[in-house]
């Protein structure tokens, strides 16, 4: 019997689980939304929004259980400056999961997890702006060379 287990195994040791769910979590909040296999987003959800709750209180001791939990400092930062205070009025439900096909080598079902109202532009957090094509100094002299 089952009675009294929290969450799934997802066939991994409990250490890969925990750096599973605090990577995850981690990419979540600076993203606001990640593709995932569906099992790995429904273990993912609840935790997500015990995170987005623990950070609507002001108090140090929640702001160093963040860090502890995220190990983190932008993170935890980002869930107490911005989320918090986008999900005031919210008392729950902070993230969605939708579901997004198969993956195509192993049939896997995959789920795109993310938070509601999320700012689009966090997806592009990483991505570096593209500037317009500088022609570098040797580029110009191998034109040269070849003319």
């Amino acid at each position: 019997m089952r009675h009294g287990m929290s969450n799934k195994k997802l066939n991994r040791t409990s250490e890969h689980r925990k750096a599973l769910l605090k990577n995850m979590l981690n990419s979540l909040i600076k993203y606001e939304q990640i593709k995932t296999t569906l099992p790995k987003a429904k273990f993912l959800k609840p935790q997500a929004d015990k995170i987005i709750t623990l950070g609507k209180k002001a108090t140090l001791q929640t702001t160093k259980s963040l860090v502890s939990q995220l190990q983190d400092i932008k993170s935890a930062n980002k869930v107490k400056k911005t989320l918090s205070k986008r999900y005031e009025k919210r008392s729950g439900g902070y993230t969605r999961i939708i579901k997004a096909g198969f993956r195509y080598g192993d049939n896997a079902p995959m789920a795109i997890i993310e938070f509601v109202d999320r700012d689009v532009e966090a997806r592009r957090v990483d991505k570096k702006k593209k500037d317009t094509l500088k022609e570098t100094p040797k580029t110009e002299e191998k034109k040269q060379a070849t003319a």
